[in-house]
């Protein structure tokens, strides 16, 4: 028919095979930020930059609902999570994060028992042959969040916890054994969560006042009703969870320190700028979400493209974050750029952008970067031999990571600092 436009072809095979290059690699060919695609059947408009950030994040342009797929919805982030949310069903949902989550106090609560937890963990590392950093980092941050939260677990319980944490982190962005393994930890944990919450809310079991579990537990929505305990249970587990996905970036620390060991005295030395310039870096530089979206709620229009309503629209977070013109040299690993530097809210997106109190930005990011700096300082601290292994990053793995885990020989569990 005369004027009618010829669908794009289904870029699905690409994604899966060229990961989180695929968009930037469409960008370089298009000479542009933005590009156009289809993934399940739906047009996708991608962009990238910090305006176009900015115009991601106006839920006039850009909606949540309906637009993250179940897939990652059984995985990751579960059904019925905030991340699914708008308006205000969105906002009263995110203050119970906000109260937890980007408090001074509680945030520093979080690092200390974190940090305890990792130098009582440094004993034992030392008496073994030797450790894979990103499950053990797994191990202590899952122990330390679940007991911060107030979810109570015992010492044996704490690596199963973990790898449920993380099985469900690993598998969101693919099919196969890792998806379905994902599946299950989910499963388990939700039931977990969902009978802590009921046992909360009749009396069987005292958890801390205010502790996330309780917070969770006597929060009551929009509408004034509180969570179903399974939703509760998926909320307390977008807490705990990417707490302990945190793992993934001390594991590139490790990565990072091997590669560029001229790093390791002055992150060592308990400099806390550096330390947390060491931790936007690594966020930057490393991969990890690929790219964040929704739907357009009407048709709209950006850099000169339309948008069709209820189409797709992603913000490349990968390729923002290495953008020349943001970051002048973005293939280089330099902490350094970020010592003085303001970071403006649209630019750096490693967990989204704008401000988490009033959008869909990660109200964790905060405590992200305070854990990941005292833990790297740590680790650079340690006396280590790196045995030969392969630390290779696969880009087309989502989410990526080093190859290995990043295996290491404790040689002592004194600090070197």
């Amino acid at each position: 028919m005369p004027g009618r436009r010829t669908p794009r072809p289904e870029n699905a095979l690409q994604l899966l095979t060229k990961g989180y290059g695929w968009l930037p690699d469409r960008r370089r060919a298009a000479v542009g930020r933005t590009v156009g695609a289809r993934l399940g059947g739906l047009p996708v408009t991608a962009i990238e930059g910090p305006a176009a950030a900015r115009f991601l994040y106006d839920e006039d342009h850009v909606r949540r609902a309906h637009a993250i797929p179940e897939p990652v919805q059984g995985t990751l982030f579960g059904k019925g999570a905030v991340h699914t949310l708008d308006g205000d069903e969105h906002r009263v949902r995110k203050s119970m994060f906000i109260a937890l989550l980007m408090r001074e106090d509680g945030i520093a609560s979080l690092v200390r028992q974190a940090t305890d937890a990792w130098d009582e963990a440094v004993d034992g590392w030392a008496g073994r042959p030797q450790i894979v950093l990103m499950d053990e980092a797994a191990t202590v941050i899952a122990g330390a969040v679940c007991r911060w939260a107030g979810v109570p677990v015992t010492d044996d319980e704490v690596p199963g916890v973990a790898r449920d944490l993380t099985a469900m982190v690993d598998g969101f962005a693919t099919g196969g054994p890792r998806h379905w393994r994902a599946r299950r930890a989910r499963g388990r944990r939700e039931a977990w969560l969902g009978q802590l919450v009921d046992d909360v809310r009749t009396g069987r079991t005292t958890v801390p006042a205010g502790s996330a579990v309780e917070v969770v537990a006597q929060h009551r929505d929009a509408a004034g009703e509180q969570l179903d305990p399974r939703i509760a249970a998926v909320e307390l587990l977008n807490i705990i969870r990417p707490t302990t996905a945190v793992a993934w970036f001390l594991a590139f620390s490790g990565h990072a320190l091997a590669r560029w060991p001229e790093n390791r005295k002055r992150l060592a030395s308990g400099d806390d700028a550096f330390a947390e310039a060491w931790a936007h870096e690594v966020r930057r530089f490393y991969p990890f979400a690929p790219f964040i979206g929704g739907r357009a709620p009407r048709e709209v229009e950006w850099d000169g493209a339309r948008i069709p309503r209820n189409s797709m629209v992603l913000l490349d977070l990968y390729g923002q974050n290495h953008d020349a013109e943001i970051w002048g040299d973005p293939y280089a690993f330099r902490p350094e750029r970020f010592l003085g530097r303001d970071i403006g809210e649209f630019e750096l997106v490693p967990q989204g952008a704008g401000d988490p109190r009033t959008n869909h930005r990660c109200p964790g990011e905060q405590l992200t970067v305070a854990l990941l700096a005292a833990l790297a300082t740590r680790l650079a601290q340690l006396d280590v031999a790196m045995p030969e292994q392969d630390l290779t990053i696969a880009l087309h793995r989502i989410p990526a990571r080093p190859a290995s885990g990043v295996v290491l020989q404790v040689r002592s569990s004194v600090r070197q600092g």
